[in-house]
């Protein structure tokens, strides 16, 4: 197969606007010109004409398993052992619950304030249900690896952080949780597509991710759960939908769990939505994870030194150093949402997190050196001419 040039081959495969530089593929990745026409095929070809049949010869049935193991590629998983459907949120509260079910005796999930909230939220709401005197303990980011210890039941956190781009290590930390006999459950919104991802050879426990980000699949796309063969036929199935049932069609009134990854299944699979998350792997299919990671490591260098150089007002927030960071620049300021809307008005799209970050995610499928020139000097042209003081872009939209 031949492999696709990142950048040089891979911008043609997607849709972007004209007079648009698009730096927000850490929040919703663009469109790749294939989608329409897989999406249209599956509502028409396979819908259309195969009707309740396309179930199974189409393979809508066995699909979450099939794309769970092209995502597998991308984040350094066994095959079998990832499994596609409903959210991420879901799937972070399927992991904690199988995680602390391997733990009973201790009760302490340790996360991080720079986890993604929704995480948390889960969490809290998974201690509330379980009732069972479960805390959820929150330090920051770089407390993390201190703060393990033997009361530790879950390490619960997302690689990269989603404000300020930090990425933990994960290899080192997995390790030194295991030596202390935590069982680890891993966020990765912010490491699949954008970065090589080792979760077999990390030994990792449980992870979890979504595709609508760096993988291209489109809003609302869906998530992915991978639990370790090791644990892929004991973990407990806390959400025991139908779909996870060992006999499905069998339609008992008894749960039974399906044997490995598959009792991660819960509800009927969103069809439509993995048709355009396997368009966009069509895509991933072809390209280098490590060639991704150093073409964004270039660019996030070359916006550094652009926007410090240019705008010495804006501090950036962002780890230095490559080893520590995703594929993001974060830059802290305290006009920085009225700046980043003046920013997207001119064609320049970041977007903006409480209280006061300004996110431009880095995707070099579509992005290259020319573009992050070009939006280092329209951000001058907004900061240094305090365009961002304009009243309209103080109005707070319901989507930052």
């Amino acid at each position: 197969m031949t492999r696709y040039r990142v950048y040089d081959d891979t911008k043609a495969l997607f849709h972007l606007p004209d007079g648009v530089i698009y730096l927000d593929g850490n929040s919703l990745g663009a469109l790749p010109l294939g989608v329409a026409e897989r999406v249209n095929r599956v509502i028409t070809t396979e819908w259309g004409n195969e009707l309740i049949r396309a179930w199974n010869s189409a393979g809508w049935y066995a699909q979450p398993r099939h794309v769970g193991d092209r995502i597998a590629r991308l984040i350094g998983a066994e095959a079998g052992s990832v499994m596609v459907g409903d959210t991420l949120s879901l799937k972070v509260y399927q992991a904690l619950a199988a995680a602390l079910d391997m733990n009973t005796s201790r009760k302490v999930v340790l996360s991080d304030t720079g986890n993604f909230p929704t995480d948390l939220y889960m969490a809290e709401g998974l201690i509330a249900t379980l009732g069972r005197g479960h805390q959820l303990r929150l330090v920051r980011p770089e407390e993390i690896e201190a703060s393990l210890s033997d009361e530790i039941a879950v390490l619960y956190i997302t690689e990269v952080d989603y404000r300020t781009g930090r990425r933990h290590d994960m290899a080192r930390l997995t390790a030194k949780a295991h030596s202390l006999g935590i069982v680890t459950v891993w966020d990765l919104a912010h490491s699949a597509g954008a970065l090589p991802v080792d979760l077999a050879g990390c030994r990792a426990d449980f992870a979890a991710g979504c595709t609508y980000k760096y993988i291209n699949a489109g809003p609302g796309a869906p998530a992915f759960l991978y639990v370790s063969p090791r644990h892929a036929d004991t973990a407990r199935a806390a959400l025991s939908g139908w779909m996870g049932h060992a006999k499905p069609f069998a339609f008992e009134l008894a749960y039974a769990a399906a044997g490995g990854v598959e009792r991660m299944r819960v509800g009927t699979p969103p069809v439509l939505a993995m048709a355009a998350l396997e368009a966009s792997l069509d895509i991933w299919d072809r390209v280098d994870i490590a060639e991704v990671r150093a073409r964004s490591l270039a660019l996030g260098d070359l916006l550094i030194a652009q926007v410090e150089r240019r705008c010495p007002s804006l501090k950036l927030v962002t780890p230095r150093a490559h080893a520590q960071r995703g594929s993001q620049v974060s830059f802290a300021f305290d006009g920085g949402y009225a700046v980043m809307q003046a920013l997207i008005a001119r064609g320049v799209i970041g977007d903006f997190r409480a209280p006061d970050i300004m996110r431009f995610g880095l995707t070099p499928l579509y992005i290259g050196e020319s573009e992050i020139v070009r939006a280092a000097e329209i951000i001058e042209e907004v900061v240094s001419g305090e365009v961002w003081r304009r009243p309209e872009y103080q109005v707070v939209n319901a989507v930052t």
